[in-house]
């Protein structure tokens, strides 16, 4: 008999406000003991592994504040509300790096253990540039990156590529894993 078990939530209060929201919650434990979770609150996200018509991948280089350093990756973002993951993978492509194709989401997974968020991976194929980028103020020191495969797999194993299993999850759905480095 398995002795995980959900745990009840007794109360929760906001936290700090800024541009990510963070909650609170208390919860009691299968024991009987009350334990803060702090959570952070965001909507769902999606990344998006880009291919264009010739094979190469696009990527979005921009400085993170998190990590503090200028990082390659997936081209995505929060869905707005209302928008579907497929709505919101076409927009943040097109958004991020002028580029536009066939789009298919191909799955999910919960961002983090304290995070409230389902982040999307999504594939666009016979991708080409059709404008230039329309960035947002945070987003405005953003640049279009095109890579070989190699390069994209070699990005995906350095851990210098955010969203690094929607990376796998795309190559995976593309059927290209078993062809990288001739293997």
């Amino acid at each position: 008999m398995s002795e995980t078990q959900s745990w009840d939530l007794i109360r929760q209060r906001p936290g700090p406000n800024g541009w990510i929201e963070v909650v609170t919650k208390t919860y009691r434990m299968p024991d009987g003991a009350a334990v803060d979770w702090d959570i952070m609150a965001a909507h769902d996200a999606v990344a998006v592994v880009a291919v264009t018509e010739s094979g190469q991948f696009v990527l979005a280089r921009q400085f993170r504040p998190g990590p503090a350093c200028v990082l390659d990756e997936l081209p995505g973002g929060e869905l707005s509300v209302g928008e579907s993951p497929l709505q919101a993978a076409v927009r943040e492509l097109t958004e991020e790096t002028g580029y536009r194709g066939q789009v298919t989401v191909v799955g999910h997974t919960w961002q983090g253990a304290n995070i409230a968020r389902r982040k999307w991976a999504a594939v666009a194929t016979g991708c080409r540039k059709v404008s230039e980028p329309v960035l947002d103020t945070s987003e405005e020191f953003c640049e279009a990156v095109i890579v070989s495969l190699d390069d994209f797999h070699l990005r995906l194993q350095s851990g210098q590529l955010t969203d690094g299993w929607a990376g796998y999850v795309g190559l995976e759905h593309l059927g290209v894993l078993g062809r990288i480095h001739g293997t």
